[in-house]
């Protein structure tokens, strides 16, 4: 039986469905890329925000079609979406065979064989449960890089946000675990590792009683073969000195954070829920440059959330400007049911929030582009990711780059390289918010 698997959403939804597709490699299934000749059609939804939520719907629908006129014997949606709208789907959608929610994706095969044998299925498991990380995960970003999830939920609360309710409290994966997925995944070709979570910085609360990510960064370190240690989604409020002095020492770890801040007006970030004030953020982001001179940080914001006026939207505009993001990412507000924010009143209309959101991003792109004219000369590290077609040049990654999200570095060179490959390259240029450069 052939299965076409479709990922939807974030990087962690990703490593749920990397684990999805590792449970039925076992089970014997094959993959295939076209629905056409899918016995099988797996959607893993998403639904943060009202545009991954329409590509869900969409997504399905689609699928749908082939489930009423083609090969397909079964349509199965897990993820978010599912968890959400699990009665609506059911309802509206007749070809959804079977629905998982965000703890019941270890269901994933047995979902399958009941469906084949033409029977509906249903599986909502408490969202206190976490499954544990299967060995046999297959890796989709190419193997030479790898996201390690370390927890699941969050208890945060903020006032825009559906997150502890489609992926419920904050649970962090036992530290003995993470190191013995991290090895099997160096083992099998990762030399990059990307923590990731709804909030990395809380990691260990729950079961150890104290922030133990600095901990588990130090045992990674340790790990034979790995060449780098990437860390996302750092909650600004609990960056620790212990865990800036851990990412200062440990030549492993990307000097590289990404800390999503939201927003820099103390009365919009009162209303977003956040824990920090404009004062602090400024305190934060000081020391992680005076204690890290050539750390890259990365940041995202919300612009167009309830009540923001010109004045707060100003106030954030002089923060971007005053602390120089290196990356920096802006989402329009998107006002999802059952939040706090979607009932306050002062809603935004949608071409004020994409004007600010464009202004934003119009101001950053200045501070980027002589950011990167800057690094000319400079030398650095890169990751190859791939050969540029018919060109004697290479794509590549530095420390300063997350995979999806910020720039490539493209290296000139007549040597053969390989995915994967390290090489020291002397940046000779820049173009927009990439680099370029030569091997030395």
């Amino acid at each position: 039986m052939k299965i076409l698997f479709i990922s939807l959403g974030c990087d962690k939804n990703l490593v749920d469905s990397e684990e999805m597709l590792g449970m039925l490699k076992q089970a014997s299934y094959e993959f295939v890329d076209d629905e056409t000749e899918a016995d099988i059609i797996v959607i893993n939804t998403c639904c943060f925000v009202n545009d991954a939520k329409e590509e869900s719907i969409e997504t399905i629908l689609q699928m749908s079609e082939y489930r009423k006129n083609g090969k397909c014997k079964a349509l199965i949606v897990t993820g978010c979406l599912a968890q959400r709208y699990k009665d609506e789907i059911i309802k509206e959608i007749p070809e959804v065979d079977a629905v998982l929610g965000t703890s019941s994706y270890d269901k994933i095969v047995e979902a399958v064989q009941n469906t084949l044998k033409g029977s509906k299925y249903e599986e909502y498991t408490s969202l206190d449960k976490l499954i544990v990380a299967e060995k046999d995960r297959v890796v989709t970003t190419g193997g030479y890089f790898a996201y390690l999830k370390i927890a699941e939920g969050c208890d945060k609360c903020c006032t825009y946000c559906i997150i502890p309710k489609i992926r419920g409290s904050y649970r962090s994966v036992e530290m003995d675990e993470l190191i013995s997925s991290a090895e099997n995944l160096v083992n099998n070709g990762a030399k990059e590792l990307i923590l990731v979570a709804q909030e990395t910085t809380l990691y260990g609360v729950d079961i150890y009683g104290k922030k133990m990510l600095p901990q588990l960064l130090k045992r990674l370190c340790e790990i034979p073969g790995l060449v780098w240690i990437r860390l996302l989604y750092c909650y600004p409020e609990e960056i620790t000195d212990e865990l800036i002095e851990v990412i200062k020492t440990e030549k492993k770890i990307c000097k590289y954070i990404d800390m999503p801040i939201q927003h820099a007006s103390d009365r919009i970030l009162k209303l977003m829920g956040r824990r920090t004030n404009r004062q602090e953020l400024t305190e934060i982001i000081l020391k992680l440059r005076r204690e890290i001179p050539d750390i890259v940080i990365r940041t995202t914001l919300i612009s167009g959330f309830p009540n923001e006026d010109e004045e707060d939207h100003e106030q954030l505009m002089e923060f971007v400007d005053e602390m120089e993001f290196d990356r920096l990412g802006v989402f329009t507000y998107s006002p999802e049911e059952d939040t706090p924010a979607e009932k306050m009143p002062g809603q935004i209309e949608e071409a004020i929030k994409e004007r600010r959101r464009d202004e934003i991003m119009e101001l950053q792109q200045e501070i980027a582009f002589e950011k990167g004219e800057n690094m000319t000369g400079k030398k650095v590290l890169v990751m190859i990711e791939g050969k540029i077609v018919d060109e004697n040049a290479y794509v590549g990654r530095t420390y300063m780059d997350a995979p999806g999200v910020d720039g490539n570095i493209f290296v000139v060179t007549n040597e053969e390289l390989l995915t994967g490959d390290f090489v020291n390259v002397e940046v000779t240029g820049s173009k927009d918010y990439d680099l370029i450069g030569r091997i030395v």
